[in-house]
This record gives C-alpha cells, structure tokens and sequence, in this order.
C-alpha cells in the first residue's frame, strides 16, 4: 500500500519537478478535496460535532446548505450539495456522481478518535495494516467513507501479512 501510495504522490510529482526550472518553486500550494454529497448538513455533524473541526465555510443554497468547508490545522475538507453543483457548475451535473473513493487520515493518536465515533457505521473494523498501520474506516453520516490511521512507527514495524 505505501508503495502505491508512494508511486501515486511521486509520478505527479516527477512529472511537476521536469517543468520546474532549478531554484523555482512549485505553484502547487494545497489540495483541497470536494465532495459532492445530496445533503451537507449531515457532514458537518459527523466533522464538526462528532471530530471538532471547525467549519470555515458556509453557503446558502435556498433552504438548505450548498456548500461548506472545515478545517482542523492543515486538514481541510469541503462539500457541495449535488443541487448546488447542479445550479453553479451544470457541466459537473451531467456526470455521473459516482460513489468512489475514501478519505484517507493519519492521526496522532487512534484510541483519542475512536470515542468520537460512536454511532457510526464501521465499514472496515479497526485493524493492523499490512504496512503497519492500526486503521478503522466509518462512514461519515453524509455517506464518505472515511479512514483514520495511526501509523507505527518505521523502526521493526511489521503488519499482518497480506492474502
């Protein structure tokens, strides 16, 4: 998996640094998921609510939420309401809104997460990665899959053996 990992993030990356002159800096600055999701109300609760992250953004769209973001340090997500995505953005409208995909989190600390995630569906129950990460996937009450991982550290780390 960190292989994977490791070659998804380097070929962009390689591809980025052949453009790049010595000396000059990369114009990527940040990545910044955006989910289409039918409601956005029921993200901020499992994202605020249930995790504390704080929301950074918020915008109307007639009665309900259209979109909104939120953020805790350098972790920042945002959803839009496929109504508003429809509306603002109609070329995104006429593709399909697949379902694909999880957010993938690194955490300090697992067992500090795993209270605040009472109540909600466990799509993965809490394991031992194979690349020695203790991890648990939920689906957040807006319908992302979410994983949380806290990883071992590198020296001896060994996770289970993959099938």
């Amino acid at each position: 998996m960190r292989r994977y990992l490791a070659y998804c993030v380097a070929v962009p990356l390689a591809a980025l640094a052949a453009v790049l002159q010595p000396g000059q800096e990369s114009p990527m600055k940040k990545l910044t998921p955006v989910i289409f999701v039918e409601e956005v109300e029921p993200c901020l609760e499992f994202w605020v609510d249930r995790l504390g992250f704080e929301k950074t953004i918020e915008v109307p769209a007639h009665d309900r939420l259209g979109f909104a973001a939120v953020a805790q340090g350098d972790v920042e997500v945002m959803y839009q309401s496929r109504a508003s995505v429809a509306s603002d953005i109609p070329a995104l409208a006429q593709g399909p809104f697949a379902r694909s995909g999880a957010l993938y989190i690194e955490v300090g600390s697992l067992d500090a997460i795993l209270p605040k995630l009472e109540g909600v569906e466990v799509v993965v129950p809490e394991r031992k990665a194979f690349y020695g990460a203790r991890e648990i996937f939920v689906r957040a009450t807006c319908g992302t899959v979410v994983g949380f991982a806290e990883m071992a550290g590198e020296e001896g780390a060994k996770g289970e053996e993959r099938e």
